[in-house]
């Protein structure tokens, strides 16, 4: 593994990995003080769509966890930056909150219900018939469907809510017309995080909570990956999957002395 490259840059999922349920997991918030200590270049991804980095950071905040604003890359801003260079100052007929829609107004876009190019489904804890009814017709039209993560669930202090993945299979079925994703697992996610911090998949390393997107989402970037165990995969399923983390460790607060190496080689545990 002589040809193994030092890392230079680090992301890493938010929920599962820096907090839980809105509370900082032990070691989180010394990671990323010694990430901005150190000044290692970083940046915290997110599949949840419905908070801006502003309202990230600020929840973030309440929870211990200093990171700026500029190092928050959700996939609402993933999905608008898509959109932006497919069909620059396109129209969109949105589903979701403040996250998405100030992505797309940022960059450019119209939201609209009258014949838009795009139907965008996103992360809302206010899923209305009428909203989706609409979302169907306008994709029976013409109207090309993106969503912003395939989740089907998410977390709530009272258990699992049904999320981005559930609804578009809805809409798929009643159309039978598949989104296409732009968050984790799709690489895409991890491509313009990279781009976004004007960094290099040999020398990245992505750190996440769940095999089945931030693992593999990571892997099929070309990127190293550590798989914390403090989130949704737990220690007997990692077997289970085909692929495997080049790292698997118990939380974020194992991966201290990493941060403090400044050019450490991550290469895979036998």
């Amino acid at each position: 593994m002589s040809d193994v490259k030092p890392v230079e840059t680090w992301l890493t999922d938010m929920d599962g990995v820096l907090v839980h349920e809105e509370k900082a997991i032990p070691g989180a918030a010394e990671f990323v003080g010694l990430m901005r200590e150190h000044d290692r270049n970083f940046l915290v991804l997110t599949n949840n769509s419905i908070f801006t980095p502003r309202d990230l950071r600020a929840r973030l905040l309440s929870s211990g966890i200093d990171v700026p604003q500029e190092r928050i890359w959700t996939s609402a801003l993933a999905t608008a930056q898509f959109l932006d260079q497919q069909r620059p100052e396109g129209s969109a007929y949105a589903i979701g909150e403040a996250g998405l829609t100030t992505a797309l107004h940022e960059v450019g876009y119209v939201l609209t219900p009258r014949s838009p190019e795009y139907v965008v489904l996103g992360e809302t804890r206010n899923f209305s018939f009428e909203a989706i009814t609409t979302a169907i017709r306008l994709i029976e039209e013409g109207s090309r469907f993106i969503a912003t993560n395939p989740d089907p669930t998410g977390p709530s202090t009272s258990g699992s809510v049904p999320a981005t993945g559930s609804v578009a299979a809805l809409i798929t079925r009643a159309t039978g017309v598949e989104p296409y994703f732009i968050g984790k697992p799709n690489p895409l996610m991890m491509r313009s995080a990279l781009n976004q911090i004007e960094a290099h998949s040999e020398t990245t390393v992505m750190i996440g909570d769940r095999m089945d997107t931030d693992i593999v989402s990571g892997l099929e970037a070309g990127l190293r990956t550590i798989l914390v165990l403090t989130g949704s995969t737990q220690k007997h399923q990692i077997d289970r999957f085909p692929y495997r983390a080049t790292r698997v460790v118990d939380s974020i607060a194992d991966l201290h002395d990493l941060v403090h190496q400044t050019a450490p080689e991550i290469t895979v545990e036998r």
